[in-house]
């Protein structure tokens, strides 16, 4: 059985894998994110971060809380959009994971 700090740092890494699939296949670079993209991944590690549900954080679709601005929230979408169907291939372990952990229901923040 994982622990909260397991589900942090695998959502930490997912975001992470699908922000360099996108930046790959739309930005064409090769290695490192370009800067619009590692400014959307700081961004992300700090909502991560900052997430009052901690350790039993939904993913981010099933959170009834909206923490992104409206314009990070967006970019946010136009990536798992494009880089979702690749994690299969590129990641698959994490793919499954993140299916699963979205199968999970949200509780409210502190567990409560």
């Amino acid at each position: 059985m994982s622990t909260g700090k397991d589900r942090m740092n695998r959502e930490k890494n997912t975001i992470k894998r699908m922000i360099g699939i996108y930046c790959r296949g739309r930005h064409h670079t090769d290695g490192a994110v370009c800067k619009e993209c590692r400014q959307l991944l700081d961004y992300a590690m700090e909502r991560i971060y900052r997430c009052p549900y901690g350790g039993d954080k939904p993913t981010c679709g099933k959170c009834p809380i909206h923490c992104y601005k409206p314009a990070m929230r967006e970019q946010i979408r136009c990536v798992m959009r494009y880089a979702g169907p690749h994690m299969m291939m590129h990641h698959p372990v994490l793919a499954i994971l993140h299916f699963l952990d979205g199968m999970i229901e949200a509780k409210k923040p502190g567990g409560f």
